[in-house]
């Protein structure tokens, strides 16, 4: 028979066990990567490091010169895809530190269009992924991606 003694202490060890889990990546320790912009800067970080986990922001896939979404929809993957390994360079990371992705697109007829652009940014295992059908996304745009990577 358990008494409350022995109950209360393995309460007490397991409490002390989650907590240590929890706190392996601490969160009032907090990196905000924010990439160069224009003049008008969005209430957002494009990644936010916390430990070892990096969260990134939803991105489009616009020109860097022009700021525009191409007409091109492949030519909107890459950019998309660019973008996301520049803002996981900020942190140390590749695209092969992706652990989850989720990708948004109007369009689900698009899927295998993403598909072939997409594989060809990773070198080894793909992230988890999910590709969501949306309503309309700002500026236009044909997809938007965001994800979680981990070092």
């Amino acid at each position: 028979m358990i008494t409350v003694r022995t109950y209360l202490r393995s309460l007490l060890a397991l409490f002390i066990l989650s907590s240590v889990a929890f706190t392996q990546d601490d969160p009032s320790e907090r990196r905000f990567v924010n990439l160069q912009r224009t003049a008008t800067k969005p209430p957002y970080s494009d990644g936010v490091l916390v430990g070892n986990t990096y969260y990134l922001a939803g991105r489009l896939g616009t020109d860097p010169k022009t700021g525009q979404i191409p007409e091109d929809a492949e030519q909107e993957i890459r950019f998309l895809l660019d973008g996301v390994r520049t803002t996981l360079s900020e942190a140390g990371m590749t695209m092969n530190h992706l652990v989850s992705v989720q990708v948004y697109c109007p369009d689900l007829a698009l899927y295998d269009k993403f598909n072939a652009v997409y594989k060809t940014y990773f070198t080894r295992n793909f992230p988890a992924r999910a590709f969501i059908g949306s309503g309309p996304l700002l500026r236009g745009a044909r997809f938007e991606i965001q994800g979680i990577a981990v070092k």
